[in-house]
């Protein structure tokens, strides 16, 4: 880890409008509050294309339609998702811009790298929105079909396999970094802006493996072989394909969750408000099923639960950063 790194503390401050609230106080915020009134801009830190594009958009959506206010995804793309990050931390609190993004700009990059923001005191947590049930997928030309065969062929061919991440410091890097270090394995680690480009250069076969939401219509499609999925169930689309723990790999999911976040200073009416509309589509049957085609888990959480939730990640992640010796040098 670079020496210079930004010291954060450890645990979450939950910034008074972070609290949990009641249903009593949603109801009055909901009375006092007129909320939006004006268009909403989420920030998406990553380019168009990848898994966390792919979730904003039917979000913003089904927000415009649920508040008759439109709600607009502002993709800011590059350094690993914290350009966006930074931005939407820096902006006014006056509920007009929120942050909606991956948990590794948040949680993972500013353990390797001094950062223009620190999550804890610079954003306040809104909603989680959902996990991401990804898997490891491979170009079916290789020939390999399951974990232990990419284990054996990657311990006889060491460096020989490349995988494509969205980026230094995200999640995407973390399970393949985790992966590594359970089976004690070289695979060579090949960042992107986000995993759009990568899985361009995957078809393409510059490299040979992802692990992604994107990888999923070329699995169908014969493309790609399905390794393993990082859930603690099946996916649904892919019943005969293991999870990593079936496959050998206990405790090495390492949860890629999509959340929204707002800078602080948000009033705690307009968190609330926020929060009950996620909680309710989330809930709702259209919501629902639409985030399972794309291969997501809803994640109900109450603001108070997702800081909390927050740390327990912050601490995984460091344990990973830790053993595999990740830098962003």
């Amino acid at each position: 880890m670079s020496s210079g790194k930004r010291a954060v503390p450890r645990r979450f401050v939950m910034a008074g409008a972070g609290a949990a609230l009641s249903l009593p106080a949603i109801i009055s915020a909901r009375a006092g509050t007129t909320w939006p009134a004006k268009p909403v801009r989420l920030i998406m830190p990553y380019a168009p294309g990848g898994a966390g594009d792919t979730l904003a958009r039917p979000w913003a959506e089904k927000l415009t339609h649920a508040f008759g206010v439109p709600f607009v995804v502002e993709n800011r793309g590059g350094a690993s998702g914290t350009i966006g990050t930074e931005a939407a931390a820096r902006s006014t609190p006056d509920g007009t811009t929120f942050l909606f993004t991956p948990n590794s700009a948040i949680n993972v990059v500013p353990q390797l790298r001094k950062v223009g923001y620190d999550a804890r005191h610079d954003l306040m947590p809104v909603g989680r929105i959902g996990d991401v049930v990804g898997g490891f997928g491979i170009l079916s030309s290789l020939g390999i079909r399951t974990m232990g065969e990419l284990v054996t062929y990657a311990r006889r061919n060491p460096g020989r396999i490349a995988y494509g991440s969205a980026g230094l410091g995200t999640s995407t890097q973390m399970r393949i970094e985790m992966l590594k270090i359970r089976a004690g394995v070289d695979i060579l680690h090949v960042p992107y802006r986000g995993s759009g480009d990568a899985l361009i250069d995957l078809l393409a076969g510059s490299v040979q493996m992802m692990n992604e939401i994107v990888i999923y219509p070329h699995v169908k499609s014969g493309k790609l072989n399905l390794l393993a999925v990082n859930n603690p169930t099946r996916h649904w689309d892919f019943p005969d394909v293991p999870t990593m723990t079936e496959a050998g790999y206990p405790d090495s999911d390492v949860p890629i969750w999509f959340s929204a976040w707002a800078p602080t200073g948000t009033s705690k009416e307009i968190i609330a408000i926020f929060n009950q509309k996620l909680v309710e589509l989330s809930r709702g049957p259209e919501m629902s099923q639409r985030m399972r085609e794309m291969s997501f888990m809803p994640a109900i959480q109450t603001p108070e639960e997702m800081g909390a939730f927050f740390n327990k990640d912050w601490d995984a992640n460091a344990l990973v950063i830790r053993e595999a010796k990740i830098t962003l040098v």
